[in-house]
């Protein structure tokens, strides 16, 4: 079991979305990183200030500097001389290196001179006292920045600091930060990134869509013209690769009609010299014996050209006019003794091949004329096509045969007797008509008895109106 989608398309999604949350994640450190500078900026240029003062009077009134820094020593800002500068510095976090820069920057222009200072350590604190957390920088309790430092004198004496100086205000609400995070960062980003992902992924796939879609078109009209040839070189070699199969599907399915038609055609010969041999027989009863076989024979070879023809269409397709044609059929059946009763009508043509077609209904009729001699035809039209439903009132078909009888050369009698039961062929040549127009052909069996035979057929010709 994968937890990836089924298709393309979602693959494609799932992996650029993943890839953005991804890059979002690595933006929100950039910002934690932006927004700790940002928590520190007060504290540093009030810290920066002071020292500026310091370096001022030590320049100015060297002699009393010492008072100086006693009187301004607290806890919270804690001044100490050291003739030394402290030579166990630790490397600063980038972060922190951008505050160090600030510092000296601002001690320089306060002073008009340059100052040496270095950064030792650097601390954001919570209302606590406690190194703060992401709730900090989000504003959500005051924060203070602990400083400890050291800074060069003009007596060549190096002031070593510890302060803590807090953030005093900010120029945003909590709420206002929170907002602005998840509404830059993640919320109006990520919409926006996933619209053009979709989209992006959509136009990406829809060639292999068509593709698709022509495939399984291909199994319903060999015939459909060939893919274009568009799209990305891999989706072209693919439509070329198509078309290209499709090309060699035709010429098989030629050859194979072919072969048949001269293989039922050499049969000829040999089954007409048997009958005439047949006809020097003495033997009346062995003669007919021979005859009955015979025709079996022709009947065998005849049924099974015309299966295959079913499948090899050489007509144009045209618009049908579905009434004329059921009419013309119900006429011929008449003719047999055969009572068709035809309900509803076609309001449009339809399109499709006609021989084909008029093959297919005849032998839905003939099939059900042989287990009942009156037989309804019911016409239905539906948005996107119509349906012919033939019904008859026979015995029906068990439910575990109903697709089995579609097959080629599957018979319902257990005898071999054509006579009764045909060779198997008329139910598998209408389907494959059907299939042909792009429709269905589908058996059930009716609860008061009978069966149905459901041929749906799509693409009727759009009704033209009158001005």
């Amino acid at each position: 079991m994968t937890l990836l989608p089924r298709t393309l398309y979602g693959r494609l999604v799932v992996i650029l979305v993943t890839g953005m949350l991804a890059a979002q994640v690595l933006t929100s450190s950039i910002w934690y990183d932006v927004r700790h500078s940002q928590v520190l900026e007060i504290p540093t240029r009030l810290i920066a200030s002071r020292l500026a003062d310091i370096v001022r009077v030590a320049r100015s009134d060297p002699q009393h500097i010492e008072l100086f820094l006693h009187n301004l020593s607290t806890p919270a800002f804690n001044l100490e001389l050291r003739n030394a500068a402290d030579m166990q510095r630790n490397t600063l976090p980038l972060q922190d290196q951008a505050t160090e820069s600030l510092l000296r920057s601002l001690v320089d222009e306060k002073t008009a001179s340059r100052t040496a200072l270095n950064l030792l350590n650097l601390t954001l604190l919570d209302s606590q006292g406690h190194k703060a957390g992401v709730d900090t920088l989000f504003g959500s309790s005051p924060a203070a920045g602990q400083f400890t430092l050291e800074l060069r004198l003009a007596d060549g004496r190096w002031l070593h600091v510890q302060a803590t100086e807090d953030q005093g205000w900010t120029s945003m609400a909590p709420a206002d930060v929170l907002l602005d995070y998840f509404m830059r960062i993640y919320l109006v980003r990520i919409i926006v990134v996933a619209i053009i992902v979709l989209l992006a992924v959509r136009l990406a796939v829809r060639p292999l869509n068509q593709l698709a879609q022509a495939a399984q078109a291909l199994g319903q009209d060999i015939r459909r013209q060939p893919l274009p040839i568009k799209g990305p070189v891999e989706v072209q070699r693919a439509a070329q690769a198509f078309n290209l199969m499709q090309q060699r599907l035709l010429a098989s399915m030629a050859e194979r009609t072919r072969f048949l038609a001269a293989v039922s055609h050499d049969l000829r010969s040999p089954i007409t010299r048997l009958r005439l041999r047949t006809e020097m027989l003495d033997d009346e009863a062995l003669k007919q014996r021979f005859r009955n076989d015979l025709t079996d024979m022709e009947g065998l070879v005849s049924t099974t050209l015309e299966f295959v023809s079913s499948g090899e269409i050489n007509e144009p397709r045209q618009n049908i006019d579905l009434n004329a044609l059921l009419q013309s059929l119900q006429a011929d059946l008449h003719d047999m003794g055969a009572t068709i009763t035809l309900n509803g009508r076609a309001s449009r043509p339809v399109s499709g091949y006609a021989r084909s077609l008029k093959r297919c209904i005849q032998n839905l009729l003939e099939n059900a004329v042989r287990y009942a001699r009156d037989v309804q035809v019911l016409v239905d039209e539906h948005p996107d096509g119509l349906s012919i439903t033939v019904r008859d009132s026979g015995p029906g078909i068990a439910a575990q045969q109903l697709t089995q009888v579609l097959e080629p050369f599957y018979r319902l009698e257990s005898s071999r007797n054509s006579r009764s039961g045909g060779y198997g062929l008329g139910l598998s040549i209408a389907h494959t008509v059907a299939v042909a127009h792009g429709g269905t052909l589908t058996l059930h069996n009716r609860p008061e008895g009978g069966l149905d035979a459901l041929l749906t057929l799509k693409n009727q010709v759009p009704a033209t109106t009158g001005q």
